[in-house]
């Protein structure tokens, strides 16, 4: 199932750095931008997590949830999260299949090499649970947070 804008979101329950769960179904009625990177720890996914932190109060003030998805596990994600005062979750899909539907992991290419792994991107889910944006192949992390908190508030 490929992620398309104006369709449906694939729906996901997924554990947080806690081991909570969080399912997209129980956040019916929100805008929910959903990100997925590569790794905590790495310079790209830091610099990410860390926009995604800095616009976290405008991007809460338009009543949207922001929710982090690695393949990393929640005491990884814990660290990440302290470490860097990330005010908004992290989820773990370890087996990768919550991306696959989000078309969040497949082929990309490394230094020269096509490998299989995460795929930078964002998916702003509407509170009617379809897909307002997706944002399929972010390429200046860095950037990334700020253009998903001006598509919120145009």
């Amino acid at each position: 199932m490929a992620i398309e804008e104006g369709k449906k979101a694939p729906l996901f329950t997924l554990l947080d750095q806690f081991g909570k769960k969080v399912a997209l179904r129980e956040l019916a009625g929100k805008d929910v931008i959903v990100f997925f990177y590569p790794k905590d720890f790495t310079p790209g996914c830091t610099k990410e997590v860390c926009g995604f932190r800095d616009h976290y109060k405008d991007i809460r003030k338009t009543g949207a949830v922001v929710l982090g998805v690695s393949m990393d596990d929640a005491e990884s994600h814990k660290k990440f999260r302290r470490e860097h005062k990330l005010p908004y979750r992290l989820l773990t899909d370890a087996n990768h299949k919550m991306m696959e539907k989000y078309d969040a992991y497949g082929e990309k290419m490394m230094y020269g090499k096509t490998r299989m792994g995460v795929i930078r991107s964002t998916v702003w889910i509407g509170k009617d649970g379809k897909v307002v944006k997706h944002w399929k192949r972010v390429s200046r992390a860095a950037d990334h947070p700020e253009k998903v908190l001006q598509a919120l508030t145009a």
